[in-house]
Parts: structure tokens; C-alpha cells; sequence
């Protein structure tokens, strides 16, 4: 019995140690030291100018792709019909140009000369057919009436054939400098309207501005995308930072163009971080209230450090914890 007793007490002593044993290694285990940041990165986000359904979409999320490359193909069936408007445009008010240049052609000369010609013989028709009647009527042979009859058919013979002799010199000496410039004008305006035109159609396709990672991709194809509606978002990746947050009881530690260590516990790397800036975060992250590592009223600082090697930093992940020793 009193073996039994022993050997239990000495079991119970043997899980007590073992519990002390593991709350031991467990309060041992080394923490990674030094002040935590995480890695960032400047955000991208592609929008559509014009509204258009996605037909081909060439990317995938989780893709790198480089500046230039096109993304997204949208069908915006507006566009088209408004470039083929402006082209129609173009043509016809490049073609009035160069007739303004030109001037007349010989065809048009020609029948503006057999007008010229058909008008001066009825003028001087009715010019002999005037002076004669004007004889007889000085002489009372003719009356009032008539004479009125024939002086009128004059005067509109001569309105016209002075009008035609007037088109005729104008066709002969060429267009004025004015009409030149009018037709050079709507030709300029037409061309304005076709690259504003064209400009608008190239914005069918969605294109990587930077050299970036795509992460979300919000629409499918066969969606409609609406203007400035978010279809791609991603990050650049050139533009890997690390940020961390200090109270201004560390920020002596620190000196703006200076190389510190980071060092990025999951990933087991490390990298060269240049400091180029610091600066304090809005008062509303100051510490307001107790906490175990601050000290109460302490303002915060961000610090920012640029990677020296930017391509070895492309490979960690957005919002990674790194740490600064």
C-alpha cells in the first residue's frame, strides 16, 4: 500500500515537472527582436474612359506584367461609329480644300464663258431694241406704256450680264485668299475631330502603365465596365518601401541618407534599406492612454526606407512583416 502511494506521488511529481518542462521551453522560445514594419508598395488602379464590354482580357491575377502591355480588349461600338464620322469628315473637307487651291477647272471655265456669251447678246439685243424705242417714243410715236415695257427688259439684260461678266472674272482670276483659308480651316478642324476621335478608339485596349503585379481583377469577360470604375488593381513593383512606426523616444536612433539592416523573419532574407524620410503621423496616433512600450503622450513617427537592390525586394509580398534590429 504504501508502495502504491509512492509510486503514485512520484507520477504526479513526474507530470508536474513536465508541465514546468513545456511552460518553460514555451516562455523560451526566442522572439524575432527589433521593431516591426511591414513592406509596402504603391498601389494601381486601371480604369476604363468609356464605357465598353470586356471581350478578351490576356492577363490573370497573381501576373507580372511590364509597362505597355495590353491587358484588357473592350468592344465600344460609339467610338467606331463616331471614327468613321470623323474620317467622312475629313475627306470631304480635305476635298473642298484642294478645290479652293485649284480653283476653277477648265469645264467649269468653259460653261461660265458660253453663259458670259448667251447673256451679252441678249444685253446687246435689248440695248438696239431700247435705243430704237427711245427714238420713236422722243417722237410720240410709241406710247408711255410700251417704252416702260422695253426699258425694263433693258435694265434686266444688263443686271444680268454684268452679274455673269462678275462670276466670269472671278472664275478666271481664281478664289480668294479668304475662301483659301476657310477650307484650310475646316480641313483643320475635321483633322482635330478624327484624332480625338482615334484617341478615343485606341482606349479599347487596357494597358499596364507600370511594371506591376496584378492582384485583383474586379470584371470578366463579357462584363460591362463603366467609366472610371476600378476593373484591374495592383501594386508597382519598383516602388518597394519598407515602413515602420517609432515613438519619438527612438527617433534619435535614426538618421535621415543612413543604410540600416531589415530583416524578414519569414522569408529568412535580408535586405539593404536606405532611410528617406521621416515624418509624424497625424495626432491622432499619438499614444493617448497606457501601454506597456510607450510611454504616455509620445508622438509617432513613420520611417521609410527605399531598398538599395529594388529587383531583390520585387520578390516579397505586400504587407510582409520585416524587422528592423
Amino acid at each position: 500500500m504504501i508502495n502504491y502511494i509512492i509510486r503514485k506521488k512520484m507520477k504526479n511529481i513526474y507530470l508536474l515537472l513536465f508541465i514546468v518542462v513545456l511552460v518553460t521551453s514555451c516562455d523560451s522560445k526566442s522572439e524575432p527582436q527589433g521593431i516591426s514594419g511591414k513592406v509596402k508598395r504603391d498601389a494601381l488602379t486601371l480604369v476604363s474612359k468609356y464605357p465598353g464590354r470586356i471581350i478578351e482580357s490576356y492577363v490573370e491575377e497573381g501576373q507580372i506584367v511590364n509597362k505597355g502591355d495590353t491587358l484588357l480588349r473592350l468592344d465600344v461600338p460609339e467610338i467606331e461609329a463616331k471614327k468613321a464620322q470623323a474620317q467622312g469628315a475629313v475627306n470631304s473637307a480635305k476635298a473642298q480644300y484642294e478645290m479652293a487651291l485649284r480653283g476653277a477647272t477648265s469645264d467649269e471655265l468653259a460653261q461660265v464663258t458660253a453663259k458670259l456669251e448667251a447673256v451679252m447678246e441678249q444685253y446687246h439685243f435689248a440695248e438696239k431694241s431700247y435705243n430704237r424705242v427711245n427714238a420713236m417714243h422722243q417722237d410720240s410715236l410709241i406710247s408711255d406704256q410700251k417704252y416702260d415695257e422695253v426699258y425694263m427688259n433693258y435694265q434686266g439684260a444688263k443686271a444680268q450680264y454684268e452679274g455673269v461678266q462678275a462670276k466670269y472674272n472671278q472664275v478666271k482670276s481664281g478664289v480668294r485668299n479668304e475662301k483659301i483659308r476657310m477650307a484650310l480651316g475646316a480641313y483643320e478642324r475635321a483633322k482635330g475631330a478624327l484624332q480625338e476621335a482615334m484617341v478615343a478608339y485606341n482606349e479599347r485596349y487596357i494597358t499596364a502603365p507600370q511594371h506591376m503585379s496584378i492582384e485583383t481583377m474586379a470584371l470578366k469577360e463579357g462584363e460591362l465596365a463603366l467609366p472610371g470604375y476600378g476593373i484591374i488593381t495592383g501594386y508597382q513593383l519598383r516602388s518597394t518601401y519598407f515602413r515602420f512606426t517609432v515613438p519619438e523616444s527612438k527617433i534619435s536612433e535614426f538618421t535621415k541618407g543612413d543604410t540600416y539592416k531589415v530583416n524578414s523573419p519569414f522569408t529568412k532574407a535580408s535586405y539593404e534599406g536606405k532611410l528617406v524620410s521621416i515624418k509624424q503621423l497625424t495626432r491622432y496616433a499619438d499614444i493617448t492612454s497606457a501601454f506597456p512600450e510607450y510611454e504616455l503622450g509620445e508622438a509617432i513617427y513613420e520611417l521609410k526606407l527605399v531598398p538599395v537592390d529594388q529587383k531583390k525586394a520585387e520578390s516579397l509580398y505586400a504587407n510582409i512583416t520585416v524587422l528592423l534590429p
